[in-house]
């Protein structure tokens, strides 16, 4: 009698596709995950930011996905170690799950370099298995300082990674800036896709079918970037203040401090408005708060994040004190 030979076949691993948004401080990449999102409801997101009070997730409320924070640090440095164990749960938890997102897309801090989001990813062997980088996307605002590329060495660590360049923010820009904007995202990302972003909106279908070849292995495109020089912190604001109170504070410090100030966000609250208020400053330019939907969880204590940089002593009371000058 002849042996019956078994045929057993594998089924391959499903790898899901995660998507790495990236970008300078104030770049918009946080507009720019709210329209992915819109397109692609079916998505598990990880925001990282660099401040220890978490603000971006606020303005994505609206959008029903599994959603995680990793605050107090960056993915390339501080809270690196936080990522890897935050996949595997996710991808066990969409393993028992039904297969309930297609998709990851990771918003890195404003300083972070994706290098170290895509080591992760394309090195472990578990993740590997599992994941599959789709694209690494960059945004990069048009009215930026072109002096920040070489004062900030992580904005051209952002950009050299990139596979997709998304110029946002080219409404507030006039042609020159965009030009020299446009030359320095030609020269260090010459093989990227460029896109641009027109008051907000962009093609969402364009970056969601980007990228979808496995990436190569990395290489050494760029030296090792030194510690980042950039400082944080979390001021809360107990007291409501008139939003003209509160604008004459904010506007006072951006100008005044407009060299070390970089980032400027928090939520807050007014007397002329039950919702909370997000409010967001870039490097001098203060603009104008977004209504947020009040939530049952809201504490009505306004909370304001400022990364900076160099050493400004006592920076927190001389936030309270310039907003108590204001509010007297």
């Amino acid at each position: 009698m002849q042996a019956t030979k078994l045929s057993t076949k594998i089924k391959p691993i499903h790898r899901i596709p995660v998507i790495i948004i990236s970008g300078f401080l104030g770049s918009g990449k946080t507009t720019l995950l709210n329209g992915l999102l819109s397109h692609a409801p079916k998505s598990a997101v990880i925001i990282n930011e660099f401040g220890a009070t978490g603000i971006d997730q606020h303005l994505l409320r609206q959008h029903k996905v599994p959603l995680s924070t990793l605050v107090g640090g960056c993915l390339c440095c501080q809270v690196r170690g936080s990522l890897t164990p935050l996949l595997k749960n996710l991808r066990m938890a969409w393993d028992a799950n039904n297969n309930y997102f297609e998709r990851v897309i990771i918003e890195t801090s404003g300083i972070a370099n994706p290098e170290s989001v895509l080591d992760i990813l394309l090195k472990d062997r578990w993740l590997s298995a599992r994941y599959s980088v789709q694209s690494a996307i960059t945004t990069v605002s048009a009215i930026m300082d072109v002096q920040h590329f070489e004062r900030f060495p992580e904005v051209a660590a952002q950009i050299a990674w990139a596979d997709s360049v998304v110029l946002t923010q080219t409404d507030l820009a006039d042609a020159f800036q965009q030009q020299s904007i446009q030359a320095k995202l030609d020269q260090l990302a010459p093989a990227a896709m460029h896109l641009m972003a027109v008051q907000g909106d962009i093609d969402v279908d364009v970056i969601l079918n980007t990228g979808k070849k496995i990436r190569p292995l990395l290489k050494d495109k760029l030296p090792l970037l030194a510690a980042h020089a950039f400082n944080t912190i979390s001021v809360p604001l107990p007291v409501a203040m008139s939003w003209q109170q509160l604008h004459t504070a904010l506007s006072y410090l951006t100008t005044y401090y407009s060299e070390q100030l970089v980032r400027l966000k928090g939520l807050v609250y007014t007397p002329e408005c039950p919702q909370p208020l997000l409010i967001q400053g870039v490097a001098g330019r203060l603009y104008l708060p977004t209504r947020l939907a009040q939530r049952v969880s809201d504490d009505g204590v306004g909370r304001l994040v400022v990364i900076y940089t160099g050493d400004i002593a006592n920076f927190a009371e001389i936030i309270l004190a310039q907003c108590a000058i204001t509010r007297s």
